[in-house]
């Protein structure tokens, strides 16, 4: 006879990707209950984010344990108590037979949660009659404290018990006053905790205040990208559809799942075109559920004014709220009606304007609407503007709404249309003036203007920091210019421009010489502009020859007669002239041009002019008009709205703060940059910020710091062509190796990048390398003819005055390369050039070598005084592992303890110590990764060793040290 005997199986738990500070809240929530203690958490987000999911990985957690779960239904909020009774059904009887599978969480009586984990496991249904949460009666009972006294009942330290509330804020009011006073005072309740969520906008509710908040902010980028690989399986995703899939989702899951769910294989793999929009209404409805079905239909009506009137704006995005309520009067519409909306906290007031607090909502408002409608609030929208306070200045706007309520092509409005936008005395954005001229393209028949009008509208979103939107008119441009030498030209500038920020950089130099050559005779202007970012492409890809073609050929560009090009100011002459003589080592040529060209820059207004200026200062070795330059630069930038160039002043202003020895200054530009980079959608940028950042950890010797921004910047050099930003990463590397001690490994990194050759590094960065290798190849014992060649060409190099460091470090490499009788002399005169340069970094590094030659040379005395000045210079540039390397040569003088040496948080490296004064601000390591552009995962890293190196063991006692000793802190 066979015995069959059934089981239940117990499901996976529900998969969460990028979410483990939140599990891990929840699963400290769990254990405490299972050991006998209570707990209290709200998990706080908007729609989307992913609260029922965390409850539902807290419920499986509980197994075997019992769990009381409900989810709110918002059409019986108005039943006293009704979500107090839909708890209380889920509740699972109070004995189980031994082995027999554990109740689960449910919906409703019998009913597991929708989509949950606990699906198809036996449900823990109405408690049997006698049983003490049944024998509690409910109906009626209007003391807050009714749920308190019923899991008071049930409470005991051998019998835990999770209470699951999802959206508790949409509950009945009686219900949710009972919660909220039974979660206050979970601490009488051992075993017994309360996991509640609640819409964000709720939060700070006051049935729930003073409960620990857990609150849901979108997936980051590594997140939500390890999210789509396991949803799709890991099945091969076109990389533009991922793309587009991520930048849309932005950062919501659920948003990204359903998005997922609605394209077939072939979309996904990039064989089909992708439905636009990708989030139509249905799908944004979806993942909102009921919070706008819920509004009544003028509430909704009034939203879709708000929504249509967002717009950039200097004090916050959003709209203008007298110009809603003009508009909602001109429409039929009672303003009050808006208060439902803000009362639900689908927008607020700020000021003069009206904001979604979710964009996810806002999005769902526009795209959910019936076009006839969106067409009848863009006439309301037009008309208020007609009559608005200083009419002119919404002129732009108001022929928008015009175009966007019409319906089909209209000649006459999208002329109109398409000449207010294009006129500069007209204020706006570049982005709205994209928005205009892209409708007003839509307005026009197929043809060269429509084509023209489509390529405008791509550049101007190239300019407001949208290169996705660009690409997309750019195609949108189609065949239509195929005929016209000035459309292609702008459609093959704005490419070249495009691929210069965020292509390769090899795809983009090709483009803007076609540029300059179709735009010649028809916009001498925008070809010189084209021609100056061939040379940068050229320049970023390390190709002099490139440089050179774009500035106008080898043998002629720069030199004496020769006659530049039409439409150049004398500015752009010397720029052109100094440039590419520099480019030919006639360095006695470019002085003069470029030293004309930093004459200018104090009357000049025009950033792209200023940021030439700033270069050509590098070029001449000022590293101190460079800066002053760079910083005006930025300056008038951000003044003219120019998100495109914000992060090109950044990235110039940080590597000219990196080559004067600013480094705590350039770090600051840099991660300031990588934001505006991110941003701007500037890849290229963003790896060169990474590559700054690098170069300043290798100083400060964070050696997490240095491969994390090394690899960051590698990532995107090595796919795009990007010479100048892998050498400056590579160079991190090796200087980081020759801080800790690893000569031999700094000597091989750049080996390759100093000698001449197919492998050699960046033309304008390889001389710079060259005392780092001097010395990694004697200190490693290869000092032989490779380094002493380095070195020979490294004077020829300092001759030429490009750089004010360099006769300072030539002195020291002859030192270091020299016999024993010459080397001291050698020593000294570098000391004495350093002070004529200044930079502690640098005068510090030949103190040390100086120390530590004369500590082997017997002359202790001599040495400690080097060392001792070299440790305080290191310790002016923040040069931890520098510092360290000094000490040990103290020691080994023997030199005592390091005299007036700083207290227990001067064993942090200075990226430790940025990480322990957030902590101690309270910031989170979510928040800490955020306000210093690092990962989670490296913020967590730095800060098990800082916990380590002051021998702290919470986040309150580093709190507390750091206020003590940290002056920055303290004040």
């Amino acid at each position: 006879m066979t015995t069959t005997t059934t089981a239940v199986t117990r499901p996976a738990p529900p998969r969460l990707s990028g979410r483990d500070t939140e599990l891990a809240a929840v699963a400290a929530l769990t254990r405490r209950l299972l050991s006998g203690r209570s707990g209290v958490l709200l998990v706080a987000g908007e729609p989307g984010l992913g609260r029922s999911a965390l409850l539902d990985r807290a419920a499986y957690d509980m197994a075997p344990a019992p769990v009381l779960y409900a989810r709110a239904a918002p059409a019986e909020r108005h039943l006293a108590l009704s979500g107090l009774h839909a708890l209380l059904s889920t509740a699972p009887p109070d004995t189980a037979p031994p082995g027999a599978p554990a109740p689960h969480p449910a919906a409703g009586p019998g009913l597991p949660p929708a989509g949950s984990a606990f699906a198809g496991l036996p449900p823990a249904g109405l408690p049997p009659a006698g049983l003490p949460f049944a024998a509690l009666p409910l109906a009626g009972d209007p003391r807050p404290g009714v749920l308190l006294d019923l899991l008071r009942h049930r409470a005991g330290p051998h019998r835990p018990l999770l209470v699951c509330v999802d959206d508790a804020h949409a509950w009945d009011p009686a219900s949710r006053a009972a919660l909220g006073y039974a979660a206050r005072r979970s601490g009488t309740l051992p075993g017994v905790g309360l996991l509640l969520s609640a819409a964000g906008h709720r939060a700070a509710a006051p049935d729930f205040a003073g409960l620990p908040l857990l609150r849901l902010g979108p997936l980051t980028r590594p997140a939500a990208d390890a999210l789509l690989d396991d949803v799709t399986g890991g099945a091969a995703t076109d990389p533009y559809v991922r793309e587009e899939l991520l930048r849309e989702a932005e950062g919501n899951p659920a948003l990204l799942t359903a998005l997922l769910a609605r394209l077939s294989p072939a979309q996904l793999r990039g064989h089909a075109p992708l439905p636009r929009p990708l989030a139509d209404g249905p799908v944004l409805r979806r993942v909102l559920g009921d919070r706008l079905a819920e509004l009544p239909p003028a509430t909704r009506d009034l939203l879709l004014l708000v929504a249509l009137a967002h717009e950039p704006h200097p004090d916050g995005d959003g709209a203008d709220a007298s110009l809603v309520l003009r508009a909602a009067r001109t429409a039929g519409l009672d303003p009050g009606a808006l208060e439902a909306a803000e009362a639900g906290g689908v927008v607020r007031s700020s000021g003069d304007r009206l904001r979604f607090d979710d964009p996810l909502v806002r999005r769902a408002v526009r795209r959910g609407a019936p076009l006839a409608r969106r067409r009848a609030a863009h006439t309301a929208l037009a008309a208020a503007l007609d009559g608005a306070p200083g009419a002119d200045r919404h002129r732009l706007a108001r022929l928008s709404h015009r175009a966007l309520a019409g319906d089909g092509p209209d000649a006459r409005r999208a002329a109109e249309l398409a000449s207010e936008a294009g006129d500069p005395s007209v204020p706006a954005s570049p982005l709205l003036r994209s928005l205009a001229l892209a409708r007003a393209a839509r307005l026009t028949p197929a043809g060269g203007e429509r084509a023209a009008r489509f390529t405008a509208a791509a550049d101007h979103a190239r300019l407001g920091g949208d290169p996705r939107r660009a690409g997309e008119l750019l195609a949108a441009a189609g065949e239509g210019a195929a005929g016209d030498d000035t459309v292609r030209g702008r459609a093959a500038r704005v490419r070249g421009e495009l691929a210069l920020r965020d292509g390769p950089v090899e795809d983009a130099h090709p483009a803007l010489l076609l540029a300059a050559a179709l735009l010649g005779p028809h916009d001498p202007a925008a070809a010189r502009d084209a021609r100056f970012a061939a040379m940068e492409a050229a320049w970023a890809a390390g190709d002099v020859p490139g440089c050179l073609a774009a500035l106008g050929g080898h043998r002629t560009a720069g030199r004496p007669g020769y006659p530049g090009h039409p439409g150049d100011s004398p500015a752009d002459e010397d720029f052109r002239a100094g440039t590419a003589a520099a480019l030919g080592l006639r360095f006695t040529e470019a002085r003069g041009p470029l030293r004309r060209s930093l004459d200018r820059a104090g009357h000049d207004d025009d950033p792209v002019r200023l940021l030439r200026a700033g270069a050509a200062a590098l070029v001449l070795g000022d590293t101190t008009a460079a800066r002053r330059i760079n910083a005006r630069a930025l300056a008038v930038a951000r003044a003219c709205d120019g998100t495109w160039l914000v992060p090109q002043a950044l990235e110039h202003l940080a590597y000219a703060e990196l080559r004067s020895g600013g480094h705590a200054r350039a770090r600051a530009h840099a991660e300031e940059g990588l934001r505006a980079a991110h941003r701007a959608g500037q890849r290229n940028a963003a790896a060169h910020f990474h590559a700054v950042l690098a170069l300043v950890a290798s100083i400060e010797g964070d050696g997490a710091d240095v491969a994390a921004h090394a690899g960051g910047a590698l990532a995107v050099a090595d796919r795009h062509g990007l010479a100048q930003t892998a050498t400056l990463a590579q160079w991190a590397r090796a200087r980081a190796a020759l801080g800790r001690g690893l000569a031999q490994d700094a000597a091989a990194r750049l080996g390759p990048l100093v000698r001449p050759g197919h492998r050699r590094g960046h033309f304008a960065v390889r001389m710079l390398m060259v005392p780092c290798f001097v010395e990694a190849a004697v200190l490693a014992g290869e000092g032989g003819a490779g380094a002493a060649t380095a070195a020979d060409e490294f004077a020829r190099w300092a001759e030429l005055g490009a750089d004010p460091q360099a006769p300072a470090q030539l002195a020291r490499c002859r030192a270091l390369l020299a016999p024993q009788g010459r080397a001291g002399a050698l020593y000294a005169q570098a000391l004495a050039r350093h002070e004529r340069a200044g930079g502690d970094f640098e005068h510090a590094r030949t103190l040390l070598l100086y120390g530590k030659w004369l500590r082997r040379r017997r002359r202790p005395s001599e040495a400690r005084g080097r060392l001792l000045d070299a440790l305080r210079a290191f310790e002016r540039a923040g040069a931890a592992v520098w510092a360290d390397q000094t000490r040990a040569e103290l020691r080994a003088t023997g030199a005592a303890a390091d005299p007036g040496a700083p207290g227990a948080l001067a064993r942090l490296t200075p990226q430790q110590l940025r990480i322990a004064r957030c902590v101690a601000e309270g910031a989170t390591n979510r928040e800490v990764a955020l306000r210093l552009s690092l990962s989670h995962r490296t913020v967590d890293h730095h800060l098990r060793n800082v916990f380590a190196a002051l021998g702290v063991r919470s986040r309150v006692e580093l709190s507390r040290l750091v206020v003590t000793e940290d002056p920055v802190t303290a004040g």
